[in-house]
């Protein structure tokens, strides 16, 4: 069993694998970086190389990707992002489309759908990768989460004031068993297509739920080196801070 302490321990890298976070200054204002920063270091600890690529408005793009990440934020940065990801909008539905795993934290989440409305009826248009539409409300979902998922309980804590319908056929992301959700009615959370997925969980929500990282990462490792080939990490207090959590959430 490796111990994350001992990182260095790994002296021959298994492989490289390129992490790309969009817009870090923009959209993480929520703690999302602690995504980006759990999937770098279990990748460490998995035995291979993180090579993390900040991607801002009017940079070249990374000439490589493996895996994407986007976070949360205001209407005004989603403003500020909107011509650059227009820019790369066709490269991205290529690579969801080819099966590039991405995870999208709320406001990210709601640009890679068909379209986000803000509260005061500003359209801002979405990449349409996820089939979901939002509409900003003047009343804020907040609260810890848990979600069924296909990867298992997934915990984590929502804030936004959008409400996202997911259109027919998209799949959610998950089912909601505790919180609010996409809208606070349907009972469905978050979105996902192939390996694409979108929710409103920040916390940051990777840190939170290893096997979700693991599961994204096993993607992406896969796409770069052909296989995956994980070290036996030491999760003990995550899993007990992840199962704690889901029990009294659910109890109360």
């Amino acid at each position: 069993m490796s111990d994350p302490s001992q990182a260095g321990a790994v002296t021959a890298s298994k492989g490289t694998i390129h992490l790309v976070h969009l817009y870090p200054r923009e959209m993480s204002i929520y703690g999302d970086l602690g995504n980006t920063r759990a999937l770098a270091s279990r990748l460490r600890w998995h035995g291979y190389t993180p090579v993390v690529h900040d991607h801002h408005p009017g940079a070249p793009w990374p000439h490589e990707a493996h895996l994407l990440v986007g976070g949360g934020g205001q209407d005004s940065g989603q403003l500020r992002v909107q011509d650059d990801l227009a820019t790369h909008a066709d490269r991205l539905r290529a690579l969801a489309a080819d099966g590039l795993p991405m995870l999208m934290i709320c406001g990210m989440y709601q640009l890679l759908g068909r379209a986000f409305i803000t509260a005061e009826g500003h359209r801002l248009p979405g990449l349409g990768i996820l089939d979901v539409t939002t509409t900003g409300n003047a009343t804020r979902m907040i609260g810890p989460v848990v979600l069924q998922t296909p990867v298992g309980e997934i915990v984590g804590y929502e804030n936004h004031s959008g409400s996202t319908v997911l259109g027919e056929g998209q799949e959610p992301f998950g089912q909601v068993r505790h919180g609010q959700g996409n809208n606070g009615s349907d009972g469905t959370e978050g979105a996902r297509t192939g390996n694409v997925i979108g929710s409103y969980l920040h916390g940051p929500i990777l840190p939170a739920n290893p096997a979700l990282a693991d599961h994204l990462l096993e993607i992406a490792v896969v796409r770069a080196t052909g296989a995956w080939d994980p070290e036996d990490v030491d999760d003990t207090i995550a899993h007990q801070a992840h199962d704690r959590q889901v029990r009294s959430l659910l109890s109360a």
